[in-house]
């Protein structure tokens, strides 16, 4: 059992830490989605022609895997000091300033080196940054605090898009509108280099937000609101079951190559302009922000696990709709029901996580979960990659269509165990 001074209301979401860490995560995705989407038709302006798709695999894959190995030690770092604010100011430190540091590329490689420090930034501060919310929070509200916290993450990428294209369209005029299956010419590559310089001015109130507002909460401690949570109860660190559920995690992350493969699709197939490419992250993050509440809200209150299961799910099919679709506007439809596959695993996992540990672990357990995700980034991101590149981008979403498929029959098999062991307060 939880002893809690009292349970959390959908007040206690909207303020303190998990409102400032929402705000932080908001600022600094403006600064990172000015930049992100356009990154495949950026390296494609400094690479030869037909290797872009490999460059952007093999950046994606690097990048996602080293962070994955730092979130398991900062996780296990923050337990061991007490400590979790620190580790996440430096990570954000380190992303805030490495990103707009793209402007200056004029190699391939320079991209990649830059989106590797970048990464390790996330890599320091994830794990530290979901054990403070979890902390900071209620069990019965947390599905509902990391959709919340998702959302807010979401709308700064709706806006940092929104920024790009204004700011792009100071630079092209009606050229943004302009599509082509080849290279980025050089006056996008100008226009893009400055947009990631000017991306460094929502990063720094990222910086100061996290700085001022966010108060730390020792693990294991209660929150002098009284909204943490102090465990009285001896649980197992990180009980098997857990470690079930990241099998689980962990397959279907082989599957789930980054979502830079779906703008580039659509860039390539329809031949959409740098406008369009921007307008179709814009479409997927409003999808998200739209169902990020309501998949939090049904996590909390049917399961996490179904909530997943459901997610996955729709994932599979949308990756089976895309490797078939020939309409451009049955390819946005699907690119809106994506979103919903976010909206209903976000909250979901996070919360999950800290179910099956106790505070003092917390941190560890984070670091296991999105240290499995992350490794899984590197064959993910860099076969899909390679599959695109020799076997055609059917057959790679199709493959990832597959592994989504297979972990949620899984995880529908963890959740019987646990009913079957009168365990499903867990699911």
């Amino acid at each position: 059992m939880e002893d809690k001074q009292r349970k959390s209301t959908w007040r206690d979401v909207i303020r303190g830490n998990v409102l400032m860490m929402g705000l932080v995560s908001l600022f600094t995705d403006m600064s990172s989605e000015m930049i992100y989407p356009l990154l495949p038709v950026f390296i494609s302006g400094l690479v030869s022609v037909g290797s872009a798709a490999i460059y952007v695999g093999l950046m994606e894959g690097i990048a996602e895997s080293v962070s994955s190995l730092l979130k398991i030690f900062s996780g296990r770092w923050s337990d061991a000091l007490g400590k979790r604010k620190q580790l996440v100011v430096i990570g954000y430190w380190i992303s805030t300033f490495s990103r707009p540091a793209m402007a200056l590329s004029t190699m391939g490689w320079h991209v990649i080196a830059l989106r590797f420090f970048d990464r390790i930034g996330k890599g320091i501060r994830t794990s530290p940054r979901d054990a403070l919310i979890s902390d900071s929070i209620g069990p019965e509200m947390r599905g509902r605090a990391f959709s919340f916290q998702r959302a807010l993450d979401h709308l700064g990428a709706v806006i940092g898009s929104l920024s790009a294209i204004l700011i792009l369209y100071i630079f092209l005029g009606y050229g943004l509108w302009q599509g082509r299956t080849d290279s980025a010419t050089p006056a996008e590559m100008s226009a893009m280099k400055k947009l990631f310089a000017i991306s460094l001015i929502p990063g720094i109130f990222a910086m100061i937000t996290l700085i001022a507002k966010v108060r730390e909460i020792p693990p294991g401690k209660m929150d002098t609101t009284g909204l943490g949570v102090r465990e009285t109860e001896f649980r197992p660190a990180l009980p098997r079951r857990f470690f079930f559920f990241l099998t689980t995690v962990t397959i279907f992350a082989l599957g789930n190559s980054s979502d830079l493969f779906l703008v580039f699709y659509g860039k390539t197939k329809f031949q959409l302009g740098l406008m369009q490419v921007i307008l179709l992250w814009v479409a997927l993050h409003m999808s998200k922000i739209a169902f990020s509440f309501l998949g939090g809200y049904i996590a909390d209150r049917f399961g996490r696990g179904r909530s997943l299961i459901i997610g996955w799910a729709i994932y599979a099919l949308v990756y089976l709709g895309i490797a078939r679709v020939e309409s451009q506007g049955i390819f946005w439809i699907l690119i809106l029901i994506y979103g919903v596959y976010y909206g209903m695993t976000e909250g979901a996992a996070g919360a999950l996580v800290a179910e099956y540990t106790s505070s003092e672990h917390r941190g560890k357990a984070y670091g296991y979960y999105h240290g499995a995700i992350g490794l899984a980034a590197l064959p993910a991101s860099l076969v899909f990659g390679v599959f695109w590149a020799k076997l055609g981008p059917q057959i790679a979403f199709t493959i990832g269509a597959s592994l989504a498929g297979l972990a949620s029959i899984l995880l529908f098999f963890l959740l019987l165990s646990n009913h079957a062991a009168g365990k499903t307060h867990s699911t």
